[in-house]
């Protein structure tokens, strides 16, 4: 399977951390001819950090895509019921949005994204990126994992010895991973 012409929703939520690996994928991504539009958390979309500047971030991922930003309720909304995208991709996915798309909450306009483009079985890709996905946030990846539609970037611990907790996903799998989640295939989780 190719990526060409793939209609990919890039959902990003705040691992401002990892946003420049979510920057470079995304580049990949469109150099592989696959079609992004950017969809950003509240928080992604407005807090400046030791990562960028708030506006820089929407700007640069708007330019590496092409496409203006999803970035409220309204917009997301539609993503569903028009069939935008034939994958939504949250990278970085933080504990918090899994939380939520877990627990079917759906209040940024990345989960009422995600909630929107699963209405039509389509498949949804979480690049995660916690802290706390050993501890607090596992019950949440193991539900996911569990749920119809949801697939993971293979995930693996990004620092054992400062971070015991702490997960992120291989960021260069992202490709592959969205192939085989097109294809109905979850690519080996967890990585060691």
């Amino acid at each position: 399977m190719s990526l060409k012409g793939i209609r990919i929703g890039f959902a990003m939520s705040g691992s401002f951390c990892t946003f420049s690996k979510a920057f470079d994928q995304a580049q990949r991504l469109c150099e592989a001819g696959a079609r992004l539009t950017p969809i950003m958390s509240f928080n992604a979309a407005s807090l400046d950090t030791r990562f960028g500047p708030a506006k820089e971030n929407v700007k640069k991922i708007e330019d590496i895509c092409g496409a203006k930003a999803i970035t409220t309720l309204e917009a997301a909304e539609p993503i569903g019921p028009k069939k935008m995208f034939d994958i939504f991709l949250i990278c970085p996915c933080t504990s918090t949005t899994m939380g939520k798309l877990a627990h079917a909450i759906y209040d940024t306009p990345v989960t009422l994204g995600a909630k929107s483009h699963l209405r039509g079985e389509r498949s949804v890709l979480i690049a995660a990126s916690t802290n706390d996905a050993l501890s607090a946030g596992a019950k949440n990846i193991g539900q996911l994992l569990n749920t119809k539609h949801y697939y993971f970037v293979p995930l693996k611990q990004d620092d054992p010895q400062a971070k015991p907790s702490s997960l992120c996903c291989d960021f260069t799998l992202i490709p592959q991973a969205a192939e085989a989640a097109l294809g109905g295939v979850q690519l080996q989780p967890i990585l060691f």
